[in-house]
């Protein structure tokens, strides 16, 4: 009896442990695929810009503006971070414009070439990880938010006192934007514009996992939990702690949520939760027929004007 007990256990032990490696196995694969910087095969490539293109003419001017080298240490690892800075004249406003994930800071050149009408100078950032900035891995905005709050002060310091900053955001910029926006900042910070951030990335990594690998809840969750785990060993954070809706309920600044009605990289039904979560006024604008990061595109002039008029209340 007890020998059969003996090698039952042993058995159960070593599924236990064989399972064990397997997931470890396996969350090392995704880390190397969700965190490390890098090409990615489920991202569409860039594509050749062309005379139809509804931005053409803002990339153009984006590429022919004369643009400022500005370098700075990260708040934290002490990492280069590389950005481009475009002033409007004498402006005292400037808006802090962050790019997406495995983008980089001319992605947001149309941006831009919006805000330089609104008056502006524009501050365009290589997030860690990404275009010319340092880093070994992606922050999913959580990492990254302190960096925001480092080029805030830069702006300041740059501009004077009596600076009015607007922050900016696509994509996991726009979570990133709302990441910030939980922390203490200067006062010159008027107001965020996000447009379709995630909630959190433990969120948008497990509807990854459903809507690329086709993953049942098992073994979905104890992967991502995995996942989640080894990301706090090597790049320090749990995938739940960067959360936007967790940010935003320590917010009480004003904020425009913006989302494409058939996003389903990131889904439409996220925006719903941060508009919920954040304690300031809000504004939210569902693009009809936009996909993922192309609301922009696919209405510029009244994307420009709902920016713009929310902008005109707090700045």
């Amino acid at each position: 009896m007890f020998k059969k007990r003996k090698r039952l256990w042993i058995t159960i032990i070593s599924i236990i442990a064989v399972v064990g490696v397997i997931f470890a196995g396996a969350g090392m694969y995704f880390y190397n695929v969700a965190i490390v910087p890098g090409q990615k095969s489920f991202l569409s490539k860039k594509q050749k810009l062309k005379k139809t293109d509804p931005l053409y003419k803002q990339t153009k001017w984006y590429q022919n503006i004369k643009k400022q080298k500005w370098v700075m240490k990260s708040a934290d690892d002490n990492l280069e971070l590389d950005a481009n800075y475009i002033p409007d004249g004498n402006s005292k406003k400037t808006a802090i414009l962050l790019h997406g994930y495995m983008n980089n800071k001319d992605n947001m050149g149309p941006y831009a070439a919006m805000f330089h009408q609104l008056g502006y100078n524009t501050l365009l950032p290589d997030a860690r990880g990404h275009g010319q900035s340092q880093g070994h891995y992606i922050g999913y905005g959580w990492r990254e938010k302190v960096d925001v709050r480092k080029w805030v002060k830069r702006v300041i310091k740059h501009n004077g006192k009596d600076s009015q900053i607007v922050i900016f955001g696509v994509s996991m910029g726009g979570a990133t934007t709302m990441m910030t926006s939980g922390l203490h900042l200067p006062n010159q910070v008027k107001a965020f514009v996000e447009d379709c951030g995630y909630t959190s990335a433990k969120d948008e990594i497990e509807h990854e996992a459903q809507a690329l690998y086709h993953m049942p809840a098992f073994p979905r969750f104890p992967l991502v939990e995995t996942l989640s785990g080894i990301t706090r060993l090597r790049a320090g954070y749990f995938l739940g702690d960067a959360s936007s809706v967790k940010q935003l309920a320590k917010n009480k600044r004003p904020i425009m949520f913006i989302h494409g009605s058939k996003d389903t990289f990131v889904p439409t039904s996220m925006v719903y939760k941060n508009y919920q979560a954040t304690k300031g006024p809000k504004e939210l604008w569902i693009v009809k027929g936009a996909k993922h990061a192309k609301s922009f595109k696919t209405n510029p002039k009244k994307y420009q004007a709902k920016i713009s008029n929310f902008l005109n209340k707090y700045v």
